[in-house]
């Protein structure tokens, strides 16, 4: 028996019998799946250009000293024409996607500086006399540990010029209550640029000042008397108009509600937090539920999606009205003006309201409204914008957590749906489906946010899952919907029914975060890794949402950065800005020099630094007005002088005896014989570089300065600090 075949030109083949084909090599096949898994980004590379622009954003802050803006504008503009001319050239993706984000890296770094020349104001220097402020109030703050605190519009500070004078100042007032926006008050205060970071590398709240106007700290010596000053410009008027509505709604709620829940309420709804109890805040920061109490594009959604639903059902519920209008476009404009309504009324940033303004008019282009696209078009915006939103925890952590949601709602399995289904089995069905999918959301929106907040806050809340889980009906379904309709109709006294309901769900909310928090380990504190680290993580967050395919979870390793990144060791000494404050390293905890002064900056530091702040015991050193010094260097390794005069050459050699290292606030010139082999560090030192940490490296000290990391911008003017 014979076989035939057919060869390739048609003939019959007998007696030949075909060889199996060949398999491919593992190499090929990889390479051909390899092939595969690049086909499948082909709509999602355009994915990348805000990641690119935020890129340079970043890079501009990094910089050490500040860039001539015309070179990276010249760039911009090169590097754009470059990536439209291959388009245009027909280059394939090879060429022109290189082109495409180095040409939005390039605007990064363009739009970053043209806003910080943009937003360049006066900055206040460090006066060594008090001085009186006047101005107008254009808000009130959120209260400090010192007492409440104002914004205001100055008008006159003795002892500076017009051309010196802020355009802002944030103020400490005596005041029992706040001055309300709008009034005219004089204010006998010590005046100070914002602060430098508390230790190198941690926040610094003087950039952010800076790209606010803000250019100065005030601390009032007493109560704040009215001023009689010249009608304001028509701008600063409208916008104490409605700081003056939000407070004046802030304050009906907490009138109707208690200063406890409805503290709570009025900062979800007027991001007011002057009612705010701090042990309450505490708490919910123990139970990892702070981030419901600052507006966020979370709070946004929410309201917006509550308008969008509400007037759709209602459109749909009139079926003469139904027929006639397009009801889901309807809504979706109803939406978006409950967003920009809300924006005002709560005084957040824009930013907080683009992605939710992107989802509703992607629903009026007839567009998906929840795509990765739309989140990249909010983040391209956004970063347009205000590019220093690149640099804040706020920004990091919402298009972290949104883009991992979103990526989630892309690998979520489209299931049939049920066909005549008795209703107790579909009942059961999808409130396990619903569970199912809050507890996997809530978990990898707290995964995609844990890296930020490890590294910016130090703090893991080791239950804010569950306590989230709990919460997010409550929040979401009552406590959003019934503050918007409250707040709506507050204001014509018909909110009563609406802000009770809210209430009771606030409760609620308090209670689960107090149970939360009051669990063993509740809390974990975490030394924050080297500064490098964050944008690692950052990139490999964003690898795993916005790559499509299983090589996404190459993103995974460089996620987790922050956590698994070594710590380097503690720093033996820290000496806070001024030179008013210090710790030191004992037996792993940060002994305080000088307990409850400038408390934040020792909570900053201590934290950052994975230590628990204790206060120095009362025996074993002798403390005058002026100065602290330990009896013994068993005792402590540092003395401090925090008089604004230099001590005397007795005392200075007294506390050279007393310590190793020696702060002294002023400036001293000539050191006694008692110095010799000791660290002296004085004003001038504490006016060029900030905050210090020291390590003992042999019979010496190496130090890291403020100054260092903050280089030689627009933002870092050093002096004394804001007096606590």
């Amino acid at each position: 028996m014979t076989t035939a075949d057919v060869g390739a030109d048609g003939e019959v083949m007998a007696g030949v019998i075909a060889p199996a084909a060949a398999k491919p090599r593992l190499s090929a096949r990889l390479r051909a799946w390899l092939a595969e898994q690049v086909v499948a980004q082909s709509l999602r590379w355009r994915l990348w250009a805000p990641v690119a622009l935020g890129g340079g954003c970043a890079v501009y802050f990094a910089l050490k000293s500040e860039p001539p803006l015309w070179p990276l504008v010249a760039l911009a503009a090169v590097t754009g024409l470059g990536w439209q001319a291959a388009r245009r050239l027909g280059a394939g993706r090879v060429v022109t996607l290189p082109l495409m984000l180095l040409a939005c890296f390039a605007l990064g770094l363009a739009i970053a500086k043209l806003r910080t020349e943009t937003v360049a104001a006066p900055i206040a220097p460090a006066m060594q006399e008090p001085t009186v402020i006047e101005g107008w109030v254009v808000d009130v703050d959120s209260p400090g540990s010192a007492g409440p605190r104002v914004v205001i519009a100055p008008v006159r500070i003795r002892g500076l010029a017009p051309e010196e004078t802020p355009i802002r100042l944030r103020a400490t007032v005596r005041d029992a209550a706040p001055p309300e926006p709008g009034q005219a008050i004089r204010l006998f205060a010590i005046l100070n640029p914002p602060p430098a970071p508390a230790s190198p590398g941690a926040y610094d709240f003087g950039r952010n000042a800076y790209f606010q106007s803000l250019g100065g700290v005030a601390f009032g010596l007493g109560e704040t008397r009215p001023a009689y000053l010249e009608p304001p410009p028509w701008k600063l008027r409208l916008i104490m108009w409605v700081n003056g509505i939000r407070f004046d709604l802030a304050w009906r709620i907490v009138a109707r509600e208690g200063e406890r829940a409805g503290g709570v309420a009025a900062a979800m709804t007027t991001g007011h937090e002057a009612w705010l109890d701090p042990e309450l805040v505490d708490v919910m920061r123990d139970s990892g539920l702070a981030h419901i109490l600052s507006i966020s594009g979370l709070h946004m959604a929410v309201v917006g999606g509550f308008a969008f639903f509400l007037v759709r059902l209602l459109v749909a519920a009139w079926p003469w009205l139904a027929l006639r209008v397009p009801g889901k476009k309807v809504a979706a404009w109803a939406g978006l003006i409950a967003t920009g309504v809300y924006l005002v009324i709560s005084g957040a940033p824009p930013p907080a309201a683009i992605t939710a303004s992107i989802a509703f008019l992607a629903v009026l282009l007839d567009r998906q409204a929840i795509t990765m696209h739309a989140l990249a078009v909010a983040a391209f915006v956004v970063l347009l914008l205000q590019p220093e939103a690149i640099v804040t925890p706020g920004f990091q952590m919402s298009f972290a957590a949104t883009a991992a949601l979103v990526a989630l709602v892309e690998a979520w399995p489209k299931r049939p749906r049920e066909i005549s289904a008795p209703w107790p089995i579909l009942l059961v069905q999808r409130t396990g489906a619903w569970i199912g999918a809050a507890v996997l959301a809530s978990l990898v929106a707290g995964a995609a946010t844990a890296p930020f907040a490890m590294q910016h806050f130090n703090r893991t809340a080791m239950y804010g899952l569950a306590a989230n889980l709990a919460t997010a009906p409550a929040s979401d379904f009552l406590i959003m919907p019934a503050l918007a309709l409250g707040a709506l109709l507050e204001p014509l006294g018909l909110g009563a029914p609406f802000l009770w309901l809210a209430g009771r769900g606030i409760e609620l909310m308090l209670a689960i975060g107090e149970w939360t928090a009051g669990l063993p380990g509740a809390v974990r504190t975490v030394a924050s890794a080297p500064d490098f680290v964050l944008p690692i993580a950052f990139m490999g967050v964003l690898f795993c949402c916005l790559w499509r395919g299983p090589l996404r979870w190459l993103g995974l390793p460089f996620a987790c950065a922050v956590m698994l990144w070594p710590r380097a060791p503690a720093p033996d000494i820290w000496i806070g800005d001024g030179g008013t404050q210090s710790a030191f390293l004992r037996e792993g905890q940060a002994i305080v020099a000088r307990p409850g002064v400038r408390q934040f900056a020792v909570d900053v530091w201590s934290r950052r630094r994975g230590l628990q702040a204790m206060e120095r015991p009362e025996e074993g050193w002798v403390c005058t007005r002026f100065g602290c010094a330990p009896q013994s260097e068993a005792t402590g390794p540092v003395a401090l002088w925090w008089g604004r005069r230099a001590p005397s050459d007795a005392q200075l050699a007294g506390l050279c005896e007393a310590a190793e290292v020696v702060s002294i606030r002023a400036a001293v010139t000539v050191l006694p014989a008692a110095c010799e082999g000791r660290l002296v560090l004085d004003g001038i030192d504490f006016a060029r570089g900030g905050a210090v940490e020291l390590w003992r490296e042999g019979a010496g000290w190496r130090a890291g300065w403020t100054a260092e990391g903050r280089g030689d911008r627009p933002w870092s003017r050093y002096g004394d600090g804001a007096v606590e």
